[in-house]
């Protein structure tokens, strides 16, 4: 299961997989974070954050694991099991930059610092499923297969364990593996349970543009990239059953201890509208999976005529996504019953028609009981 979108990079964009990070400067390292935000603005969230900010919502991240003692995140993270059987995690900086990007909640006075995500009151469970792509132990067979079965376990496990949205920014579109019967049974599952599932389109629509999974199973919501002119970035595949792109280039996120990295991919893409199904399912509960995926599709920026491919319904966009959920909310049984008109009432004649009424009965009773007789 390879990660897609751990490209690090300074201030500069790197599109090659697997480029070397370049170190932050320590200096004003929180505040460059916040001010290098640019997706907030793209996607209108800070408008959406008028109508809702995930709270009540888990967000299961299918990832390396995330760092709970980020101060961004601090609070934030419920530490699921480590489905990989490759031991202790080591790293968990690609896990952690995602968790940021979904439920980031910055620090500091006034919360000033570091990084918002776009849902800042969610919760986060993580799940381990995967190693980092520099991990020594992803040449060992053993480790490999098991971590092949590690995202269907991961989703069922997340479903089973509370989680309303489950993110995953990876896939096995490389070599061999072409997704599994086990994985799209778990998919299955997730939706049969109502479970928001959102993954990453894939890093390679420049070369093979591989069809890639968990993305391309039938009721996930795939996200490719787009950079910060919303024009679809190089590396974002293209295909048919693309949602949605969202940023992915030039991505501040949580690194390491209180630290921040600068990265390409899509696996920021598909943490962001998982951000934004965390909006909906907050501000919306009674919406269904589907329905949650229909209004990120609805609420999306048109994309340019004839490039459906490459952008899926268009860009993500937080406000867009809510307003269609509102025209998708079910409204409540009792709201539609209709009212009776409110008629003014004059209670000294009713009592004066009761009584005739009454008087009439008992007459008709005396007469009735005369005939018998």
């Amino acid at each position: 299961m390879l990660l897609l979108g751990v490209l690090p990079t300074c201030l500069a964009a790197c599109l090659v997989t697997g480029a070397a990070a370049v170190p932050w400067p320590k200096d004003g390292l929180a505040e460059s974070a916040r001010g290098r935000q640019w997706p907030l603005r793209a996607m209108d969230v800070r408008d959406a954050w008028q109508r809702s900010r995930g709270a009540g919502v888990t967000v299961a991240v299918l990832d390396t694991g995330v760092d709970a003692r980020h101060p961004d995140l601090t609070g934030v993270v419920a530490q699921g099991p480590d489905l990989t059987g490759a031991g202790p995690a080591g790293s968990v900086r690609h896990g952690t930059a995602m968790a940021s990007l979904i439920a980031g909640r910055g620090h500091g006075p006034g919360r000033a610092l570091g990084v918002l995500g776009v849902a800042p009151e969610a919760e986060i469970l993580s799940v381990r499923v995967t190693l980092e792509n520099d991990d020594p132990r992803r040449a060992d067979a053993r480790i490999s297969a098991r971590t092949r079965l590690a995202v269907a376990r991961g989703i069922r496990y997340a479903v089973d364990h509370g989680a309303q949205v489950i993110s995953m920014s990876l896939g096995g579109g490389e070599g061999s593996y072409e997704g599994s019967p086990a994985e799209e049974d778990a998919v299955r599952y997730a939706l049969g349970k109502s479970v928001v599932l959102i993954a990453s389109a894939g890093n390679d629509g420049d070369g093979a543009n591989r069809r890639n999974f968990p993305a391309g199973y039938p009721g996930v919501i795939a996200v490719g990239a787009v950079d910060e002119r919303l024009r679809c970035a190089p590396f974002s595949n293209r295909h048919d059953f693309l949602s949605v792109v969202a940023p992915g280039t030039g991505i501040v996120s949580a690194d390491g201890p209180g630290s921040y990295v600068v990265a390409d991919g899509t696996s920021s893409a598909a943490a962001f509208v998982a951000g934004i199904a965390a909006l909906v399912r907050s501000r919306y509960p009674a919406l269904t999976a589907m329905e949650v995926r229909q209004a990120i599709q609805d609420g999306a920026r048109p994309h340019p005529p004839g490039a459906a491919d490459a952008y899926g319904h268009g860009v993500a966009n937080a406000l867009g996504a809510l307003r269609a959920a509102e025209r998708l909310h079910r409204v409540p049984l009792a709201a539609t019953v209709p009212r009776r008109p409110h008629i003014e009432v004059d209670h000294d004649r009713s009592r004066q028609l009761i009584g005739l009424a009454l008087l009439l009965v008992a007459a008709a009773l005396a007469a009735r009981v005369a005939v018998t007789r």
